[in-house]
């Protein structure tokens, strides 16, 4: 399994009897050149499949040159910033695709990118980021050999299939976490969730670029373009129909789980509203118990000469009474309405 930027590795497959041979190999020269020397002296049902991480343009010029690779497939593979897409140059066909995995720890949806150029008789694959999904194809080859009677097409479509898995696997992590946010939106605390939920909804946006793109990528691939007579075997087609399939079916999740964080949103954004009114209320309420009180203390406060009961010697009590009947009857009033 690949694990740093600059290995390479590369595996020779018979297609009628599954076997297959692992070429210790490199991106240094010698190696290199034992890789394009086994590649070019494949016979009749042979093909080989050649795995790279992270390569500098410098160390894939070779290899593509001696594949015949379009230079601006090659400056695609070496930039790794391209959006899901298949293009054909001649007789190789070149697919870019993202990689994507969730991590639990962060709730962060990361992505990685791969890119695969598919000829007569060989598969080349340039990786970028930490998941590597040709090892999981690679491991799926072995376990049903048959496959490896479509040839080159066979790796095309185990790789596609192990992408498309991670993506099902990531929706239904994605959809934990958005549970998990729903419940705390609608439990009985008084916390604003607003950050969690636009973060979470980043992660779908990422989310969507990597899938929304595929879809028309694999409809292609099953109907073919247009004129250029490079349609794919009758008998590889179901294989792409079911990865098709649980693509859209995937597509269909992130749009929905895109969908359901805008009500998400709006209803902690509603909660934030009502937490608002509900404390203008109590402050209202509160504002208008202490303001009986206030207005009586203030006008036996103005202190003139001829006042109401000031020569009563039950003046005083009689106010204090009278404040507090006036504050109680509000107090009990508001309670009943709950704006307390």
């Amino acid at each position: 399994m690949l694990k740093h930027a600059g290995e390479m590795e590369c595996v020779m497959y018979e297609e009628r009897s599954g076997r297959s041979e692992t070429v210790e190999c490199g991106l240094e020269d010698e190696t290199c050149q034992l890789v394009l020397k086994r590649l070019h002296g494949l016979g009749e049902g042979e093909f080989g499949w050649v795995r790279l991480v992270d390569p500098a343009e410098a160390e894939l010029v070779q290899l593509a040159e001696e594949l015949g690779l379009h230079p601006l497939a090659v400056e695609d593979a070496v930039q790794a910033q391209q959006r899901p897409k298949r293009e054909r140059f001649g007789d190789v066909l070149a697919v870019a695709l993202k990689t994507l995995w969730y991590v639990d720890a962060d709730r962060a949806v990361e992505t990685g990118e791969l890119m695969l150029f598919v000829g007569p008789r060989y598969v080349l694959t340039v990786r970028h980021g930490a998941v590597d999904p040709a090892a999981e194809a690679a491991r799926r080859l072995e376990a049903d050999p048959g496959m490896l009677a479509f040839g080159p097409l066979s790796v095309l479509h185990a790789v596609l299939d192990v992408v498309v898995d991670a993506y099902s696997d990531a929706a239904d992590k994605v959809r934990a976490a958005l549970t998990a946010l729903e419940d705390c939106v609608f439990s009985t605390s008084r916390v604003d969730h607003t950050e969690a939920i636009y973060s979470l909804k980043r992660e779908v946006r990422e989310f969507r670029d990597a899938v929304q793109p595929l879809v028309p990528v694999l409809q292609s691939l099953l109907t073919g373009p247009v004129g250029d007579g490079q349609g794919f075997p009758p008998k590889v087609l179901p294989y792409f129909r079911d990865v098709a399939d649980h693509l859209n079916r995937t597509d269909t999740e992130v749009r929905s789980l895109d969908e359901l964080l805008n009500s998400v949103l709006d209803a902690q954004q509603a909660r934030v509203g009502t937490w608002q009114n509900d404390d203008m209320r109590r402050i209202s309420a509160w504002a208008a118990i202490f303001a009986i009180p206030t207005m009586v203390a203030g006008v036996y406060g103005m202190n003139f000469e001829d006042m109401p009961e000031l020569g009563w010697s039950y003046g005083y009590p009689l106010a204090l009474g009278l404040m507090a009947l006036a504050s109680g009857l509000l107090y009990r009033a508001f309670r009943r309405n709950g704006w307390l």
